[in-house]
């Protein structure tokens, strides 16, 4: 793989590893730009709905920042392997996509970051759920969000919530972000001054 890493939030842990630029099958090879693919492996057991419907979700994230016209007729392979999930885990997901691609030195338009969010009952809004919090809440937002101007690149909400609460959600999550960019610029500074 071009890259290998585990991204951590909170007890839920992803391991990401990203393949490629490499020859696309036939089948699956785009004249225009990479065929990027997304899978998401469970902790125990085989990738199901769910699994499936999150793959769908990384992948337009992933594909919206990948300047894959620098690599037409090729294909990238992102596998992200659930390690433990207390919660939290398509932002982890998206996170740990984001560090892979980065690492691998994949061009890309912008960086982005996912931020989870729960709604209690009561209204109060928390960020990075644990899966009991999650079970609790009365919505679970998930945003991915990019580092040029904050811009939402894919929204995911299960559960209700008001048009008013959804963006007070997004707000808090734009805030979150600025830490996990900060972050992703630490760790990528680390990883350089060591070599």
């Amino acid at each position: 793989p071009l890259s290998l890493l585990s991204v951590s939030s909170g007890d839920t842990s992803v391991l990401a590893g990203l393949y490629g630029p490499a020859e696309a099958k036939i089948s699956k090879e785009l004249p225009d730009r990479a065929a990027l693919e997304v899978l998401l492996r469970p902790k125990v057991g085989l990738p199901g709905v769910l699994e499936r419907s999150r793959e769908q979700l990384l992948r337009q994230t992933c594909e919206a920042v990948v300047l894959g016209v620098l690599h037409p007729r090729t294909a990238i392979s992102l596998v992200l392997q659930v390690l433990s999930d207390a919660g939290s885990l398509l932002s982890c997901c998206l996170n740990a996509a984001c560090m892979a691609l980065l690492d691998a030195g994949l061009p890309l338009s912008t960086l982005f970051c996912g931020v989870t969010c729960a709604l209690q009952p009561d209204g109060t809004i928390l960020l990075d759920p644990t899966a009991r919090q999650e079970q609790e809440a009365r919505a679970i937002l998930t945003f991915a969000i990019a580092s040029s101007e904050r811009k939402v690149l894919m929204a995911t909400t299960k559960g209700s919530c008001s048009v008013e609460e959804m963006q007070q959600c997004l707000a808090a999550a734009q805030r979150a972000a600025n830490t996990i960019f900060q972050f992703y610029r630490d760790s990528v500074r680390r990883r350089y001054s060591k070599s």
